[in-house]
């Protein structure tokens, strides 16, 4: 049988970015007949919101997509979450010097960025939309939706 393919979602504090990556892709993945194939988490290099739901204004833009989300809850990179994945996705630069630093010593080829699946790209990181208005939660969700098609397309070819 083969070995599902694990992936972890990554950016600060785990109720915006990296959990609509984790729906989006769980999204993708589920309309693709792939569910089986895969285990899909996501998380934050800070403690801010342990256990917290993700950001209401991350549901309500996901949510006017199909995508549901609010039964997430965010948590905070543990270092055996370096074994435990394949694939370590962080949002934005910080984020992977964050996990460089948490991972120090440990082989980085695990760790990609989100915005490195996508080709012909107009950002290089996923902005954190925290601080602004809705319209920063739908284009986080637009540009995950691009590197997610993008990620799935590698992961396939594989």
């Amino acid at each position: 049988m083969k070995e599902k393919i694990s992936i972890l979602f990554i950016c600060m504090g785990n109720i915006c970015r990296s959990p609509s990556a984790e729906a989006v892709f769980t999204q993708m993945v589920k309309e693709a007949g792939l569910e089986q194939e895969f285990v899909i988490d996501s998380a934050g290099t800070h403690s801010y919101h342990i256990g917290s739901k993700p950001d209401q204004r991350s549901i309500r833009a996901a949510k006017k997509r199909g995508i549901e989300m609010q039964h997430l809850r965010a948590r905070q990179v543990v270092i055996e979450d370096y074994e435990r994945f394949d694939y370590l996705i962080t949002m934005d630069e910080l984020n992977r010097e964050n996990l460089a630093a948490m991972f120090h010593g440990q082989d980085q080829s695990k760790v990609h960025s989100m915005m490195s699946f996508v080709e012909n790209k107009a950002y290089d990181e996923v902005p954190d939309p925290y601080y602004g208005t809705d319209d920063g939660f739908e284009l986080v969700l637009d540009l995950l939706t691009d590197a997610n098609m993008g990620l799935l397309r590698y992961l396939r070819k594989s």
